[in-house]
């Protein structure tokens, strides 16, 4: 480990606003169905886990019992606090620290799973996160990915190309528009299911395109 627990993130990636927004429309959002996807995400998943972008820790309180130990990394002061309130409520060891996706403060195949849960939309660059996730894994070890992707209609795609620029600004760098499956698949991961699915994630929001599954390591 290298990132104290108390130190503050990176100030280019703090996002008061739309952390603040972001962590009142998630309860929400997990109540309209992204509970049960995360349960889905992290079923059966064993050992020592870091989670990447750990947001305010909605994930956390559906650790399975066979989990040892979490490292939850999340680079917003604001969420990171959010997260280290409701890690100390569950019976799983989690520990939350500052850092991001991009350069995880874990030693090389110390992992049995990544998890990635509505976050590569927003980093810098998912080619350097995701080999990230493969060096802090164990050979065979488990990415459980579950994110919003670019839409597979043509004129719905388009839009999101569009708005992208706006959007990222607006929503902490977060990009509507990211083929995420073929990223995790260009970074040598050997993809063992996956589901997509449409998620209305507020009331009279549109239905955006949704991945969930698990990949492995070679």
């Amino acid at each position: 480990m290298t990132v104290p627990d108390s130190q503050p993130g990176p100030a280019e990636l703090q996002h008061p606003r739309f952390a603040r927004a972001y962590a009142r429309a998630v309860e929400g959002m997990n109540r309209r169905g992204a509970d049960e996807h995360r349960r889905a995400l992290l079923a059966g998943l064993t050992g020592r886990i870091v989670e990447i972008g750990a947001g305010d820790g909605s994930n956390f309180a559906h650790y399975p019992r066979t989990v040892t130990e979490v490292l939850a990394v999340e680079p917003d002061d604001y969420l990171r606090a959010l997260a280290r309130r409701r890690a100390s409520a569950v019976s799983v060891p989690i520990r939350v620290v500052t850092g991001t996706a991009e350069s995880i403060p874990a030693v090389d195949g110390s992992a049995d799973a990544v998890v990635a849960s509505l976050v590569l939309c927003s980093v810098s660059d998912q080619g350097v996160a995701l080999a990230e996730a493969r060096r802090v894994l164990r050979p065979g070890g488990i990415l459980a990915f579950y994110e919003h992707v670019r839409s597979d209609r043509k004129v719905l795609a388009a839009v999101e190309d569009v708005m992208t620029p706006l959007w990222q600004r607006a929503a902490g760098g977060c990009h509507p528009n990211r083929d995420t499956l073929k990223s995790i698949i260009a970074a040598g991961f050997d993809v063992s299911d996956n589901k997509r699915f449409g998620f209305s994630v507020q009331p009279l929001a549109p239905r955006v395109a949704h991945i969930l599954g698990h990949a492995v390591a070679p």
